[in-house]
C-alpha cells in the first residue's frame, strides 16, 4: 500500500454546475476543498490542466494557464511528451513539468481528448485523466519526496469535452479515491484497472458514483 504525500486537493472551476456536482460527489471526502473561480488563483504546489495528446495549450484551461505562466510552459510540456511518449500523450497518462513560477512549482498535463475540442462525453477519459494526474503526483514525489503536497484541478472535460457536470464529478471522484492510498507501476496498468472496472459506465445512472478497487494482489 502506498501512503500519499498529498495533503490538500482543491477542486476549482468557474462553472456553477460543476461546483454543485462536486459538492455532491465529494460530500464524504473531507480532504478535498471546493472553490468557484479560476485555477490560476489557487496557491498550491501543482496545477492539473486537461489537455490534448499533443500538449497544444491553445484553448480552454490550457490557454488560460499558458497566458498566466508564459509560453515556455507549453514548450516544457511538449518536450516531456516527446521524450516520454514519442510526441503523443495517450489518454490515461500524464506529464509533470516545472511551471517556471514559484506558485505553482509544477504543471501536470493529462489529456482528456486526443485532439482539441473533441466530444468525450461517452468515454471514460475523465476518470483516466484524473487518475493519471494523481499517478503523476505519486511519481514526482517518489523522485523528490514532498515536492507536491497540494494540487488544484478543474472540471475535466466539462467544457469543450461536453461531459455533463454530474458525470464529470463522479468520474473525477472515482479517479481520486483510487489514489488516496495506491499507485501503479505504469500508466498501462492504471488504464487496465480503470477501464476494466468502469467499462459498463454507459449502463449506470449518471448520478451514481463508482469506486475503483485497487488490484487485490498489490494492496
Amino acid at each position: 500500500m502506498v501512503v500519499s504525500m498529498l495533503r490538500k486537493v482543491v477542486l476549482t472551476d468557474v462553472n456553477p454546475r460543476v461546483i454543485k456536482a462536486w459538492e455532491s460527489a465529494f460530500a464524504d471526502s473531507p480532504g478535498v476543498e471546493i472553490h468557484k473561480g479560476s485555477i490560476v488563483n489557487q496557491r498550491v504546489d501543482a496545477w492539473v490542466s486537461p489537455t490534448n495528446s499533443r500538449g497544444a495549450m491553445n484553448g480552454g484551461v490550457d490557454a488560460v494557464i499558458k497566458q498566466h505562466l508564459g509560453a515556455g510552459v507549453q514548450l516544457r510540456v511538449q518536450r516531456a511528451i516527446r521524450d516520454g511518449f514519442d510526441g503523443a500523450l495517450p489518454i490515461g497518462s500524464a506529464v509533470c513539468v516545472p511551471s517556471g513560477a514559484a506558485v505553482p512549482k509544477f504543471l501536470i498535463s493529462t489529456p482528456t481528448m486526443e485532439s482539441s475540442a473533441e466530444n468525450v462525453r461517452e468515454t471514460l477519459n475523465v476518470a483516466l485523466a484524473c487518475a493519471a494526474a494523481f499517478q503523476a503526483i505519486h511519481m514526482q514525489n517518489a523522485r523528490q519526496p514532498g515536492s507536491i503536497e497540494s494540487v488544484a484541478l478543474v472540471g475535466m472535460g466539462a467544457a469543450t469535452g461536453r461531459v455533463p457536470a454530474q458525470v464529470c464529478a463522479n468520474l473525477m471522484w472515482a479517479g481520486y479515491t483510487l489514489f488516496n492510498d495506491f499507485t501503479f507501476d505504469s500508466y498501462t496498468e492504471l488504464c487496465a484497472t480503470v477501464t476494466g472496472q468502469l467499462g459498463d459506465i454507459e449502463t449506470r445512472p449518471a448520478t451514481r458514483r463508482v469506486r475503483i478497487t485497487p488490484p487485490a494482489a498489490r494492496r
